[in-house]
C-alpha cells in the first residue's frame, strides 16, 4: 500500500487548531520544536481538547513550567564515542539521527532537536563501529535516536550490515515509533522489508522495539505494517511510558497491552516518564503508576502482561516491584555497577515521588 505522507513542522499548518490556540502555543513551539505528519494528525479528535493522541503530539503551555533536566538519565556519563553509549556491559546504544516521524511532547531526548548546540548523533559511524568491534562483550546493539527508520533505507542497510559482519553481535534492536507515527514508511518501502529479512537470521535476530502509547494508535494501517515486519523475520516488542492524560488509567493500559498481544507484539516495558525539561504535564507518581499498572494486568493473558514497570535512572534500570501500606520496593533490573545488579531496595512510601531521587535513603537493602 503506497501513500505519500506530508510532514509539518509549524503549528500554523495544523488545520485542527484555532488561531487563538496557535498564538497561545507559539512560545512553546519556539522552545520545543513541533513535528508531525498528516497521517498521525488525522487520528486526533479535534472536538475533544483532552484527546490523548492530541496530547502526544500537540504542544501544551505547561511544557514551559520549570521542571526536570535535559538529560535526566545522565546519558552523557556513558557516552564512550561520539554517538555511542555503553552503559550495560553487553549492550551498546547508537544515536543514529535526531529526527523522528513526529516529535512526542514527552520525549526524553528532546535536547537532540531543540535549538541548542547538542550534537550527539553518530554522523560518522566508523569510530562507533570500531569501538563495538573491539569490545567483544557487547552482544546486542540498540539503534535509536531520534528514530532509525527516519534514516534512508540505504543508510540503515549499511549500518546493520556492518554490525552483522561482527560475529559477537547477536541481536540488533531498532527503537522506533514509525509503526505508530507513519506506517506508510514501512508499507511503501519493500527495500526496508528486504533489509530486515536479509539480516534477521535464525540465530541472530533483529528486534524492533515499537512505541505504541495508546490503543487508538493501533490502526488497520499500523497492523498491516506490523504484520509485514513480522513476516520479514523481525521480533516485535513494545515499550511505553505511563503518561498523564494519555494512558494513565488501567482500562486504557489494559486495552493497549491486549491489542499489542493480539497483533504479535509483546509488551516489554512500561516506564516512569523521565523528568525531562518540558515533561511536567505527563508526570505520574510512582505509587499511582504501580497500582494502575497492576490493575491493567488483571483479566488479560500472560502474553499481554509481560511488561515490567521500570524507570531508566542514571544508575541503572530500576524495576518497581511493589507498593505496600508503608513502603515502595524497587530492584535494579539492570545496572552498570556489578554490586547493584539485582539489589532490592525498600523505601518509605512517598505518594508524591515520581523518581528514585525523591525517595531518599533506602530503609533496607538486600543484595543477591
Amino acid at each position: 500500500m503506497y501513500r505519500t505522507v506530508r510532514y509539518l513542522t509549524k503549528l500554523d499548518k495544523v488545520s485542527g487548531l484555532s488561531d487563538e490556540e496557535r498564538e497561545k502555543l507559539k512560545q512553546v513551539e519556539e522552545k520545543f520544536p513541533f513535528r508531525a505528519n498528516e497521517y498521525y494528525l488525522d487520528l486526533i479528535d479535534w472536538s475533544d481538547p483532552d484527546d490523548p493522541i492530541r496530547k502526544i503530539i500537540i504542544p501544551q503551555t505547561e511544557e514551559l513550567d520549570e521542571w526536570g533536566s535535559l538529560d535526566p538519565s545522565n546519558e552523557s556519563r556513558y557516552t564512550v564515542v561520539h554517538g555511542l553509549e555503553h552503559k550495560y556491559r553487553d549492550t551498546a546504544v547508537i544515536l543514529t539521527t535526531e529526527f523522528c516521524g513526529s516529535y512526542c511532547r514527552f520525549c526524553f531526548r528532546k535536547r537532540l532537536f531543540m535549538h541548542l548546540k547538542h550534537d550527539e548523533i553518530a554522523r560518522d559511524i566508523t569510530p562507533d563501529l570500531d569501538y563495538i568491534e573491539e569490545h567483544k562483550e557487547i552482544t546486542n546493539v540498540l539503534l535509536t535516536g531520534g528514530d532509525p527508520l527516519a534514516l534512508s533505507t540505504r543508510n540503515l542497510e549499511t549500518l546493520i550490515g556492518n554490525l552483522r559482519a561482527m560475529d559477537h553481535i547477536r541481536i540488533i534492536r531498532i527503537g522506533t515509533k514509525i509503526p505508530a507515527f507513519n506506517p506508510y514508511r514501512i508499507l511503501s518501502d519493500p527495500h526496508l522489508l528486504e533489509v530486515i529479512s536479509k539480516f534477521s537470521r535464525p540465530r541472530r535476530r533483529i528486534y524492533i522495539v515499537t512505541q505504541f502509547n495508546h490503543p487508538r494508535e493501533i490502526t488497520e494501517v499500523a497492523i498491516e505494517a506490523v504484520n509485514l515486519l513480522i513476516k520479514a523475520g523481525a521480533i516485535l516488542v513494545n515499550q511505553t511510558p505511563i503518561l498523564r492524560g494519555i494512558n494513565d488509567n488501567p482500562d486504557t493500559l489494559r486495552e493497549l497491552f491486549k491489542k499489542l498481544s493480539f497483533i504479535g507484539i509483546s509488551p516489554y516495558y512500561a516506564f516512569q516518564c523521565r523528568p525531562t525539561v518540558g515533561n511536567k504535564p505527563f508526570r505520574v507518581p510512582i505509587v499511582e503508576s504501580y497500582w494502575l499498572f497492576e490493575r491493567a494486568k488483571q483479566g488479560i493473558s500472560g502474553l499481554a502482561k509481560r511488561a515490567r514497570l521500570a524507570m531508566s535512572h542514571a544508575t541503572g534500570k530500576v524495576e518497581i516491584l511493589a507498593v505496600t501500606e508503608d513502603n515502595i520496593i524497587l530492584r535494579y533490573h539492570r545496572s552498570p555497577e556489578p554490586e547493584d545488579r539485582g539489589r532490592v531496595m525498600v523505601f518509605k512510601k512517598n505518594p508524591d515521588a515520581y523518581w528514585l531521587d525523591q525517595l531518599g535513603e533506602p530503609l533496607e537493602v538486600v543484595t543477591p
